[in-house]
């Protein structure tokens, strides 16, 4: 973790800011993060951690071998400074993705079950649950294309486009800023260094406009973004399918 992270959330909390930490749960077992649990709660942090199922086997499989013993025992020190607590006023979230070239099931279906079968092996407890569809890029996308499934899957999504997502996609109101100060539609472009302004990155097929050039350091309001095109390629079917990508 970049040593920018602790005064960023300081800084970002002094100026009344909401911080949401997408956390990778088994972060918090590498050496110096042991004070992250006490640390976000300290700030009033939202914490955003990735679960892809609530077996040991699927998550093993998925992200390797212990994987999910570590973010069982993650979830539970979070828990244990009050995340998730109904009541404490600290948010914490579960993200599901497939494990496979499928869409993901209904998000209230399997809030459910993960409720369900958290609470009772392990006595963890949480706020939302959010499913996200696997987005054909980087290397999902080759993992995909040696499978021999790349065609098979872009055609599921293209297939299941739903035209309700559309007005409540992430790219619609928020953007993404890199390091740098390198403004994005969505942190999938982001991926694809498909800068919002300026830059050339993996469209994906889509046209390549001209585009004022550009990062946060040179607008003096977000409000001048409103009239730019949002950078769209064919990944951008993983977003709109079935029910959505939250």
């Amino acid at each position: 973790m970049t040593p920018a992270f602790w005064p960023l959330v300081r800084g970002a909390r002094a100026l009344g800011k909401e911080v949401i930490d997408r956390c990778n749960l088994t972060v918090l077992f590498e050496p110096g993060m042991e004070r992250l649990p006490d640390f976000l709660a300290e700030h009033g942090c939202r914490v955003v951690a990735s679960l892809p199922c609530y077996s040991r086997e699927n998550v093993d499989k998925q992200r390797g071998n212990k994987v999910f013993q570590r973010s069982i025992a993650g979830l539970q020190r979070l828990n244990g400074v009050g995340y998730g607590v109904e009541g404490s006023g600290l948010k914490l979230d579960l993200v599901y993705n497939p494990g496979g070239a499928f869409l993901p099931p209904p998000q209230d279906v399997l809030r459910e079950a993960y409720a369900r079968e958290l609470d009772a092996n392990f006595g963890i407890v949480f706020n939302e649950l959010f499913t996200i569809t696997n987005m054909p890029i980087k290397r999902y996308a080759d993992h995909l294309h040696k499978a021999g499934e790349l065609q098979a899957y872009m055609q599921l999504l293209v297939d299941s486009f739903n035209v309700s997502t559309v007005d409540h996609l992430m790219c619609r109101t928020l953007v993404s800023v890199g390091h740098d100060g390198q403004m994005y539609d969505c942190d999938f472009n982001m991926a694809l260094d498909m800068a919002s302004r300026g830059g050339g990155g993996e469209a994906s097929g889509a046209p390549q406009l001209p585009r004022p050039s550009g990062t946060i350091f040179d607008i003096s309001s977000l409000d001048e973004l409103r009239s730019d095109a949002i950078r769209t390629g064919t990944h951008c079917f993983g977003c709109t399918a079935g029910s959505g990508s939250t």
